[in-house]
């Protein structure tokens, strides 16, 4: 497939093949427990497991667009989002992805979609009320930056183990080794099994969010280089974080299960740190672009 104009990221690349690698050989342990643990309903626990990775694969567009509440628009329904995508797309050298608008005051975006051919970039009412239009560029930019980075995939596949992991220990406990509860070596497997779900779950779980906060500030850096203006990014990063305190918390809360897909966390638990965040801090994206900036020699 052909490259697009964005700038290419060789430490986000290593990172995601490193954390990919990691992932995937926690997938061939549990695999294997599997075999050797739940023998006769391993198949079973499999065939759901792979076509549960090809409906959220498949059809995450979709699910996403779904969850989120977004509405696909046409160009003469919003001429302006269109126009800043149109424009983004020429200078991205890249195809232009499904354009949609959801309607909630949360100021936000995001993008989905299993491939550049196949996505999609909305962007909330909130948001396109509170921007100006170099600042609605920059996070069009970073957007669409994740799609042009194959990042939805990458995330989609990362974070299936965790979803596998759960499927497994429901397996155990009610498939074939959890049948004959008076056998010990059947309850000690249940106990194997949901073990190795457990930390198998934990595990993936911090990597993808390692993965997550990296991909991000990689959108970032090559939304600013793309567009030259990284400090029309850092000024949307700054009046979108500042807006959300005045969002209701419990529209927040509502909106939280999507935080990875956003552009800014909508909610977040200060108290778990940031070990668990899907986003890079404020800080931490503002310090890149003023780096961006006094490279570009742009003020």
């Amino acid at each position: 497939m052909a490259q697009t104009r964005f700038a290419p990221d060789r430490g986000l690349t290593s990172r995601m093949v490193t954390t990919m690698f990691l992932i995937g050989l926690l997938y061939v342990v549990v695999v294997s427990a599997l075999v050797v643990l739940i023998k006769g309903a391993w198949v079973f626990v499999l065939l759901i497991a792979c076509a549960m990775f090809v409906a959220q694969f498949w059809f995450s567009d979709r699910i996403a667009a779904f969850s989120m509440g977004a509405r696909e628009v046409t160009p003469q329904e919003a001429p302006e989002l269109h126009g800043a995508v149109d424009r983004l797309c020429a200078l991205a050298d890249m195809p232009k992805p499904r354009v949609a608008i959801a309607d909630t005051d949360l100021p936000n975006a995001f993008a989905t979609g299993r491939n550049r051919e196949n996505s999609m970039v909305c962007a909330t009412t909130g948001l396109l009320r509170r921007l100006e239009p170099e600042e609605l560029e920059g996070v069009l930019a970073h957007e669409l930056s994740h799609v042009a980075h194959r990042d939805v995939v990458v995330m989609t596949i990362a974070s299936f183990l965790g979803v596998l992991a759960g499927v497994i220990t429901r397996a155990a406990l009610w498939g074939g080794i959890g049948r004959n509860n008076r056998d010990n070596n059947a309850a000690i497997a249940v106990l194997i099994v949901t073990a190795v779900s457990a930390v198998v779950y934990v595990i993936s779980y911090l990597l993808t969010r390692l993965l997550s906060r990296y991909r991000e500030l990689s959108a970032d850096r090559a939304a600013a280089l793309l567009t030259g203006r990284p400090s029309a990014l850092a000024a949307a990063l700054t009046k979108v974080t500042g807006q959300m305190a005045r969002i209701p918390t419990r529209d927040l809360r509502k909106a939280e299960p999507f935080n990875a897909f956003y552009f800014a966390p909508a909610f977040t638990k200060e108290s778990f740190g940031r070990l668990l965040s899907s986003h890079p801090t404020l800080e931490q994206r503002l310090e890149q672009l003023a780096r961006i900036s006094a490279q570009l020699g742009r003020p």
